[in-house]
């Protein structure tokens, strides 16, 4: 009995996570190089283990886009005042794929798009308080319409889910293709 019920839950367990090529035929299909090119500006919140808000924010994007490259300037305000830059270089590879760099990134971030889902991963030492901690973000962003995009990002430290990001983009109406 116990045999079994533990293979249902391994089955359980292995089945848990999406893959960018469920979202393969969601539409509308996002182009995160079209969408960023320009003008956006995003809220969001930091939610703990728990689900509790402890930080909200608002960032305003300018996006430029030259030949394979998405240079994306990121200028966030939180909701105690801090203030915080970050620079993506976005790189499409030929083969869909998609990779990045900021300084306040580890090594690279990978991504893969699939209809109207872009799925970022890499990681980051992020400051609280007095500690700091190596965190691997998994964001999966979707394309709700032609102005705005729905961001949820999973904070893990040895595989355990330890803080949650959400965050609606949104791009003026003249600015959206």
């Amino acid at each position: 009995m116990w045999k079994k019920m533990c293979l249902l839950l391994c089955l359980l367990i292995s089945g848990c996570g999406a893959s960018i090529e469920d979202y393969h035929a969601a539409t509308p299909k996002l182009d995160i190089f079209a969408y960023f090119n320009g003008e956006s500006r995003a809220w969001g919140m930091v939610q703990d283990y728990s689900g509790k808000q402890v930080r909200r924010f608002e960032v305003a994007i300018r996006g430029e886009v030259l030949g394979d490259t998405l240079t994306l300037h990121e200028d966030f305000v939180y909701d105690d005042g801090e203030r915080q830059t970050r620079v993506w270089r976005i790189l499409r590879q030929p083969d869909g794929h998609y990779s990045g760099t900021a300084d306040d990134i580890i090594g690279r971030a990978s991504g893969h798009a699939a209809g109207n889902a872009f799925n970022w991963r890499y990681q980051m030492e992020v400051k609280t308080g007095s500690s700091s901690y190596l965190l691997n973000f998994d964001d999966w962003i979707y394309q709700q319409d032609s102005r705005h995009l729905l961001n949820v990002t999973s904070l893990k430290k040895w595989g355990i889910e330890v803080a949650r990001v959400t965050i609606f983009f949104d791009k003026p109406q003249d600015k959206a293709r």
